[in-house]
C-alpha cells in the first residue's frame, strides 16, 4: 500500500465530508428557491463523462423545484425525507435509490428534525434547470398531496 495509491482515494471525514473536497453552497442565492442545502463534487473526471455529487440539507431544508433535459441517479446516504418526482411524492430513507427521468419536475425535502444527504450522479455536460412558471405551480398546488409537500407537511 504505497502513497501512489492514495491519490485515487478520497477518504471520508467526520460530518459527511471527504478529504480534499470543498463543501460549497448549493446554488447562488436568489437564483432559485431552496433552503439549508450544500453540495460537494466528489468526482468530476472528464474520462467518466459524469459527476458524482453529494448534497446535504439541514432538517427541514429543501432543494429547488426544477426540471431539465438530463436525468439523475440518486442514492440517499443519510437521513430521511420526501421526494417529488413528477406528480407523486415518495418517502425516501437511507440507501434508497431514486431515478429522476429527463424533463420531470423534482424536489427533495428533509424530514423535520432530521438532515437528508444524498449522492447524485449526472452527466458532466448538462443543460440548465428550468424553474416552474406560476401556472405550473398553480397546477401542482391544486393537487392536495403536492400542496402538502410544498408546505412541508407531506401526507405520504
Amino acid at each position: 500500500m504505497g502513497q501512489d495509491n492514495d491519490k485515487n482515494i478520497r477518504r471520508s471525514q467526520p460530518g459527511f465530508n471527504w478529504q480534499g473536497v470543498e463543501r460549497m453552497p448549493y446554488k447562488e442565492e436568489g437564483l432559485a428557491p431552496f433552503k439549508a442545502i450544500s453540495r460537494q463534487i466528489l468526482f468530476a473526471d472528464p474520462a467518466l463523462q459524469c459527476e458524482l455529487r453529494y448534497f446535504e440539507m439541514a432538517a427541514d431544508g429543501y432543494s429547488t423545484l426544477e426540471r431539465h433535459e438530463h436525468a439523475h441517479a440518486v442514492t440517499i446516504l443519510r437521513g430521511a425525507g420526501h421526494c417529488l418526482i413528477g406528480a407523486t411524492v415518495q418517502q425516501v430513507k437511507q440507501f434508497d435509490l431514486v431515478n429522476i427521468p429527463a424533463w420531470t419536475w423534482h424536489q427533495f425535502r428533509a424530514t423535520k428534525g432530521m438532515p437528508l444527504g444524498f449522492l447524485c450522479m449526472v452527466n458532466a455536460q448538462r443543460d440548465k434547470p428550468q424553474l416552474p412558471s406560476e401556472q405550473d405551480l398553480a397546477t401542482m398546488r391544486a393537487d392536495p398531496h403536492l400542496a402538502a409537500f410544498f408546505k412541508g407537511t407531506p401526507t405520504e
